[in-house]
């Protein structure tokens, strides 16, 4: 098996950006759901409830982040120093302390959302733990749902639209790594692997939502449902619908696109 495609969302629910190269760190990769969009009350907004999100490219800088919308003019938001504003915001059942990316950033969020929003960091002060029931103590993770990282074999992706009247894009399920090589749903079963020079943890099967429906490159939810139904029809499990599998790193470095994958168990 070969790693095929690594990607990041720098903001939560934003356009996946597909890199060569990425630095493994305690949270996932490098950049990836460092940043995220909250509602006034500081709970997370996602592209589930809000699907225009998925259309901001969001690029990081060597000090801060780019936002690019279709209509509006890019914006380069600086990385909150030290002193800046906090919050406690909100990911599912989890409250973190994070920085306030400022009114300037606020401000041209809410127009892309067309809606109340603020930006927010995840810095070295914020702190968020995978849930234990699966990891590790001193595990953490970003602004993802729950995990550090997501994996996706493209025999899956192959498997799932040999299924669907018109075929969907590996960009519905938002994985980190794409690998080539294995049977569809291989990774189902693996509970440790191996990329280039990294071993991770296979803590559990990623459960799907509305999430999937929503098309990357329109912002809008398919009207067919797809393919959360035609998941529905061959991936229900009794916790729920699933397809690829969440990742905690046990070590660092760097993963590059063509590395080397192994099952170690």
């Amino acid at each position: 098996m070969r790693l095929s495609t690594i990607a990041i969302h720098p903001l939560k629910s934003c356009a996946p950006l597909r890199v060569p190269e990425a630095d493994v760190e305690a949270r996932g990769l490098a950049h990836d759901r460092r940043w995220m969009a909250v509602d006034p009350g500081g709970r997370f907004i996602t592209g589930r409830q809000v699907p225009a999100l998925v259309r901001i490219v969001a690029t990081p800088t060597r000090d801060g982040l780019s936002l690019a919308a279709p209509g509006l003019p890019a914006l380069h938001v600086a990385t909150p120093r030290p002193d800046a504003p906090r919050a406690a915001v909100v990911v599912w059942r989890d409250t973190i302390d994070a920085a306030c990316a400022g009114p300037a950033a606020d401000a041209w969020l809410s127009r892309a959302l067309d809606r109340p929003a603020r930006l927010v960091h995840m810095d070295a002060i914020a702190r968020r733990a995978v849930d234990p029931a699966y990891a590790q103590p001193g595990d953490e993770v970003g602004f993802a749902d729950g995990f550090p990282l997501l994996l996706v074999g493209q025999a899956s992706l192959d498997a799932l639209n040999a299924r669907l009247p018109v075929p969907v894009p590996m960009a519905r399920f938002r994985p980190n790594l794409v690998v080539d090589g294995a049977s569809p749903h291989a990774e189902d079963g693996w509970r440790r692997i191996r990329i280039g020079g990294i071993a991770f943890d296979v803590a559990k099967p990623c459960t799907r939502c509305v999430f999937t429906t929503v098309d990357p490159h329109t912002g809008t939810i398919d009207p067919s449902g797809q393919p959360l139904a035609e998941l529905k029809a061959y991936r229900r499990t009794p916790s729920g619908v699933t397809f690829g599998v969440n990742l905690v790193a046990r070590g660092s470095g760097t993963l590059r696109e063509g590395d080397a994958a192994e099952v170690l168990a």
